[in-house]
């Protein structure tokens, strides 16, 4: 695990907290942000993966 993985799992987390923050608060703008929150750590963990791919590849 990369820290693309970490920083990807950290976003996730932090997007999920922000997005069930915002329904129970019935604030839009909080669970938008939550989403791309969520957005922006699954294509942080893709890149982790396409890193990970790359060096298996060169071994």
């Amino acid at each position: 695990m990369d820290k693309q993985h970490v920083k990807g799992a950290m976003d996730k987390a932090k997007g999920a907290m922000k997005d069930a923050a915002g329904k129970l608060t019935g604030d839009a703008k909080l669970q938008a942000e939550g989403k791309m929150d969520k957005a922006k750590g699954d294509a942080r963990s893709a890149a982790g993966d396409i890193k990970d791919a790359a060096r298996k590849s060169t071994r």
